[in-house]
């Protein structure tokens, strides 16, 4: 746990520093990045097998710290160079992955860790399904693209079999990157406003469809 809240602490200051330099509202990406470590030190404490938080725990707490700068920008989605949400987001999609091949090679593999990865994609998503949004690139709609797996976690609640565990999907990761990789290109400038809406809807059927295939396997094996 010490280890963890010295990287934490290292990462929060860098982040700070870089939020003061980019952002005209830097404490909405503290008060973002705070409330992630708090979730994720929870997690720590009740789930993670191994002594060491590992290089590829701190890949991942890296790209929530970026993630905490892009929810930061949405305060002022319209006052923020869209260069800045692009670059971050690409990066932020560039060491998707790294995390996970670092946990296999340094024998770190875990739930924690897998759900850590996932949540980090989603709330990715989310946040740049919003700034499309609020900066006025697209209309509401982009949110079916965004937050389509909130939608899916909530439906959980009312109807238990959707909590079911799904068996591994290279469809599914698929998707999830042409998802995550189609928000990040729409925040491009040099994409042309014509083919957002166009490219957001192909986008978005090709998401409704993963999670309909994926609603219908779980129906069919609900117990």
């Amino acid at each position: 746990m010490a280890e963890f809240v010295v990287i934490a602490a290292a990462m929060a200051l860098g982040l700070a520093a870089f939020a003061v330099a980019v952002l005209p509202s830097p404490g909405w990406a503290m008060i973002a990045f705070g409330s992630c470590v708090g979730l994720v030190a929870l997690g720590v404490r009740r789930s993670y097998p191994h002594p060491s938080f590992g290089l590829c725990n701190t890949v991942t707490l890296g790209r929530a710290a970026l993630l905490s700068l892009l929810a930061g920008v949405l305060a002022d989605a319209g006052a923020v160079s869209p260069w800045l949400v692009f670059w971050v987001g690409l990066t932020i999609l560039s060491l998707d992955g790294v995390d996970g091949w670092l946990a296999r090679r340094s024998h770190l593999k875990s739930d924690f860790g897998a759900r850590f990865d996932m949540e980090v994609d989603a709330a990715l998503g989310a946040v740049l399904a919003l700034y499309l949004m609020l900066s006025g690139r697209t209309g509401a709609e982009i949110l079916v693209l965004g937050f389509m797996r909130h939608v899916f976690v909530l439906a959980g609640l009312a109807w238990p079999m959707l909590r079911g565990a799904l068996p591994e999907s290279m469809r599914r990761k698929t998707i999830c990157v042409v998802q995550i990789g189609t928000l990040i290109a729409l925040t491009c400038p040099l994409v042309p406003a014509a083919v957002v809406g166009p490219v957001a809807l192909a986008a978005s059927a090709l998401l409704v469809l993963s999670f309909a295939v994926d609603t219908a396997w779980l129906v069919r094996h609900r117990r």
